[in-house]
């Protein structure tokens, strides 16, 4: 079966190229806090461009967000002077937290397991004087119903 690869993926693996430099570029002019671009979804008509960054500092994901956001029409403009589209997409910046998610899991597989303690209780000493004051009643067995007889089957002669 042969693969099929859609103009939009190929826009993406663009976008995502082209995003990353220019993060990159204003990450290294203390722009914006330290994020990379992880991923770019783009809509089927090509009008909006969803780009999600993940922070190299997980405290700084959020307000890089939201300074990305700001500052998104400045790339859109940098990425029409870089690629040759006809239309270049609006830019939506969204925080990636799988990374995040990735590491607390990662954290938690690899932290021991604890044992839980077992608590094993001391077996109380029987007392004699309460053996011999109240005797114990034994119990009748119980009795069985007597079985049915069965009438003789009647053949037929």
């Amino acid at each position: 079966m042969r693969a099929t690869f859609h103009r939009t993926d190929r826009i993406a693996a663009l976008l995502r190229r082209e995003i990353g430099a220019l993060v990159h570029d204003a990450v290294r002019e203390k722009l914006i806090p330290s994020v990379s671009v992880s991923d770019v979804e783009v809509t089927r008509d090509l009008a909006h461009a969803t780009v999600y960054v993940t922070a190299l500092v997980g405290d700084q994901g959020k307000p890089a967000v939201k300074e990305l956001n700001e500052a998104a029409w400045e790339f859109r403009r940098e990425l029409a002077h870089r690629v040759e589209l006809r239309t270049v997409p609006a830019l939506h910046f969204k925080y990636d937290d799988s990374v995040d998610r990735g590491e607390r899991i990662d954290a938690l597989l690899r932290a021991p397991i604890e044992p839980e303690p077992v608590i094993v209780k001391p077996k109380a000493p029987r007392k004699a004087a309460a053996k011999s004051a109240a005797p114990a009643k034994k119990k009748a067995p119980a009795k069985k119903a007597p079985a049915k007889k069965r009438a003789p089957r009647k053949t037929a002669e």
